[in-house]
């Protein structure tokens, strides 16, 4: 049975593209090429309610669910993935956390501020030498009167610069303790705390990637989201959320990429006749819009569920693992199809190649993925 678009994700999706092609994109290769982080589009896009999709309105929020979260940030990464991924780790990641986890006062502190726009938030999981073995993670935070005091460093932040709030897991107990890790809310300016190394990246290229750093960080007690040591439990729930948003990103990147392959094939004549009668190319493009297919309806089925209440750890990872493979083996056919032209920034092809490859790695690998379905199955 085929899913029909409420008006909800109709009047979204035509909003985001009319933004995205009056403020996204004209300027996105100029951004990609010098990695700019176009932080005023963001602030914008906080005025539409884009930057606080899920949150419920009495924090400022646009009160929307899952489904239409997914439908905006596929629109968007249509267009540009740098601006999706933004968006989509702005929501679930920092936003999320603190809308799933944090207390009432926190939530009337910080949430109008990310939800409106006005606060770019990041979120600090990932370190150096831990990326999919979370548990071993090296920062630390020791209590000292009414102050943790963290030390260490997280990499991979989206975010990690310009972002003004960052929700950070760092380590209260034991390594590899699932409850040794406590999940602290940390705002730019506070002592101690800095943006390192900034990631030259080979797609996402807008999409601001640094390194956190903390020097004797003091940190109020206040400022801890839930009971200490449940900060890699509160993780593990925000990132099925995050997978959902990955899934999307995926999505848009994908149904981007062939749109504009198809394009093409139609526009581009060789052997007096447009290439898309070639039987090499048609079946390419018929792959394409099958995967994608699949693609979307595994993604909004994890959303739907969501917003239903219902557990999407198996759900939210089969999409993001299928979606996030799509991405790529479509940029990759995209590129072919546009030839000689596809291997050139004059066309899109190639970005959408360098930008799908993300979506396999972020948020939990691909190898990841299928271990988290696995135990799923095999309980």
């Amino acid at each position: 049975m085929e899913a029909v678009a409420t008006e909800n994700q109709t009047m979204i999706a035509h909003m985001v593209r009319d933004f995205a092609a009056l403020h996204i994109k004209p300027d996105m290769m100029k951004w990609d090429e010098s990695q700019e982080f176009p932080i005023d589009v963001f602030h914008k896009l906080g005025e539409l309610g884009l930057m606080g999709v899920l949150v419920p309105q009495e924090y400022g929020g646009a009160g929307f669910g899952y489904v239409e979260y997914v439908t905006a940030i596929a629109e968007l990464a249509k267009v540009d993935g740098s601006i999706g991924l933004s968006m989509a780790a702005h929501n679930s990641l920092c936003t999320g956390h603190i809308l799933q986890h944090a207390s009432e006062a926190q939530k009337q502190k910080y949430l109008p501020k990310l939800a409106s726009g006005e606060w770019i938030g990041a979120w600090g999981l990932t370190e150096p030498n831990t990326g999919s073995d979370a548990g071993n993670m090296r920062t630390t935070a020791v209590l000292d009167g009414d102050e943790y005091v963290i030390n260490g460093a997280k990499n991979f932040i989206t975010h990690g610069k310009s972002g003004h709030v960052a929700v950070v897991i760092v380590r209260t107990g034991e390594v590899g303790d699932s409850h040794g890790m406590t999940a602290f809310i940390i705002e730019r300016g506070t002592p101690g705390f800095a943006a390192g190394r900034k990631e030259d990246k080979l797609g996402m290229r807008a999409s601001e990637t640094t390194e956190l750093i903390f020097t004797d960080c003091r940190v109020p007690k206040e400022n801890v989201i839930g009971k200490v040591g449940d900060g890699f439990v509160q993780s593990l729930k925000v990132l099925d959320g995050g997978r959902i948003s990955i899934a999307a990103l995926s999505l848009g990147i994908a149904q981007g990429a062939y749109e504009a392959a198809l394009q093409y094939s139609k526009e581009r004549h060789q052997f007096n006749q447009p290439i898309s009668n070639f039987q090499g190319i048609s079946f390419k493009l018929a792959d394409m819009a099958t995967e994608i297919e699949a693609a979307s309806q595994l993604t909004y089925r994890a959303a739907a569920m969501k917003d239903a209440g219902l557990n999407v750890n198996r759900e939210s990872a089969m999409a993001k693992l299928y979606a996030s493979e799509v991405s790529v083996r479509t940029a990759n056919e995209g590129v072919q199809i546009f030839g000689g032209y596809g291997y050139t920034k004059d066309y899109p092809a190639e970005k959408y190649y360098r930008d799908a490859k993300l979506c396999t790695i972020g948020e939990g690998t691909s190898e990841i993925q299928k271990l988290v379905i696995a135990r799923t199955l095999l309980k």
